[in-house]
């Protein structure tokens, strides 16, 4: 006999840091599963149905939000997808109860215990016919309303405002084409903290944890908006259930979609495409603001972004370089090189001792901006006071202590060097 005594602490503590809360503890303060093992045949057997049966224990709070049929959204597409559903789920409802009821009843009443004889025959043209002609009329019924529908998801003609997201490796970029605001969207802080290892944050404390962002898309209601989604790295998807819809973002190509969302609230969605180690973590948030709300938000959005390019343009202390560092750091570097700089052995370099942060400023200068084998560039995500703050931090955080920093004076010029196309020598 081998016994197997669980703690529940230590296991609600595992669970807890992918969003599981193991509901056993409040009704065991321990959990003992004993094992009988006849011979070492079974021994792995019984140990995985025993993990199995923790893991089930936790399943009631981890599915809580659940339905049993498909919930209406917020869009005229999302509704007219909805009443497509249920047009088809009556009709198969229909066809179920016909088509088991005729059975049952030619069991029950044509048994052999009653002297019932079968008929014998080969061929019905009639019955043929009509189980041809019956399924096709059902279909052309199924078809009619599913082709407008499409057609209508696809028209993304006469836009209110176009919105171009770009997906990233692992965040949203949004560019509001008509106004000209632009930003990038990345799970919270919070949540991007209680999810490292060893953070001693508890995510069960933490509201709509892994569903946050820093920086929301936000949009006015009652307004067609046609959405182009593209990616900048590998595939990504672009998907809030209650649109009604999902779109892939794909490097190179862009999809177009539209929506209309009848009703302010907020409305949270997720990449649906496996796209690397994080895609777990760059969920989407949509807001759904009144006209004038929206128009308050724009300017708002506006003047950050004319204090963000202000501030390149002024020499900032060491201290606050670091400072504004750290948060950029956190938000954009941590999930691969880790909070701490230690890095993933064999995939992520660490940052903290390494060669390149400590040597020339020139080199990591030019690594940050442009890139380096799965590092993307920054210089096309973050301005020039993020990158000279992430930069001063590195070397000198993380156990790093160079001493030095870059001004966002420095940055600045190489950014607009990078947006400059190139110039083709045929022309």
């Amino acid at each position: 006999m081998i016994e197997l005594i669980l703690d529940y602490d230590s296991i609600r503590d595992g669970f807890s840091k992918v969003g599981c809360r193991l509901m056993a503890g409040r009704y065991f303060g321990k959990l003992m599963i004993k094992i009988m093992l006849g011979d070492s045949s079974v021994k792995k057997t019984k140990q995985i149905f025993a993990h199995l049966f923790l893991m089930l224990l936790g399943l009631g709070e981890a599915n809580a939000e659940y339905a049993l049929n498909m919930p209406k959204g917020v869009t005229r597409i999302s509704n007219d997808v909805y009443d497509l559903h249920m047009l088809i789920l009556w009709i198969c409802v229909a066809i179920g109860i016909l088509v088991f009821g005729v059975m049952f009843y030619s069991i029950y009443y044509h048994r052999k215990s009653v002297g019932h004889q079968a008929v014998q025959f080969h061929d019905n043209a009639k019955v043929e016919l009509l189980w041809t002609i019956i399924p096709t009329i059902i279909l052309v019924v199924m078809a009619i309303p599913a082709t407008k529908t499409m057609m209508e998801m696809d028209d993304v003609s006469e836009p209110d405002m176009t919105i171009k997201i770009t997906g990233w490796q692992w965040k949203w970029e949004y560019d509001y084409l008509d106004s000209g605001v632009h930003f990038f969207s990345s799970l919270d802080a919070e949540s991007n903290q209680a999810r490292q290892l060893g953070s001693g944050v508890d995510a069960a404390d933490i509201e709509n944890y892994l569903l946050n962002v820093d920086n929301p898309l936000v949009i006015p209601v009652n307004k067609k908006i046609r959405l182009l989604l593209t990616a900048s790295d590998v595939l990504h998807a672009w998907w809030v259930p209650e649109f009604g819809w999902k779109k892939d973002n794909v490097p190179g190509f862009i999809n177009d979609a539209w929506v209309s969302v009848e009703k302010p609230g907020i409305y949270r969605g997720q990449c649906a495409e496996l796209c690397g180690k994080d895609h777990g973590y760059m969920p989407i948030v949509v807001i759904a603001k009144e006209q004038a709300e929206y128009e308050q938000w724009l300017e708002e959005k506006k003047t950050q972004a004319l204090a963000a390019a202000s501030s390149a343009d002024r020499e900032w202390s060491q201290a606050e370089l670091i400072a504004k560092g750290s948060e950029v750091y956190q938000a954009n570097c941590a999930s691969c090189h880790m909070a701490d700089g230690q890095g993933v052995p064999g995939t992520f370099p660490a940052l903290a001792g390494s060669s390149v942060v400590t040597g020339p400023l020139d080199g990591e200068v030019s690594i940050v901006l442009n890139g380096r084998a799965m590092m993307p560039s920054f210089g096309a995500m973050l301005n020039a006071s993020d990158l000279a703050a992430v930069i001063s931090f590195t070397r000198n955080g993380l156990s790093n202590k160079v001493g030095d920093s870059v001004q966002p004076l420095i940055i600045k010029p190489l950014l607009a060097a990078m947006a400059q196309p190139e110039e083709d020598d045929d022309w």
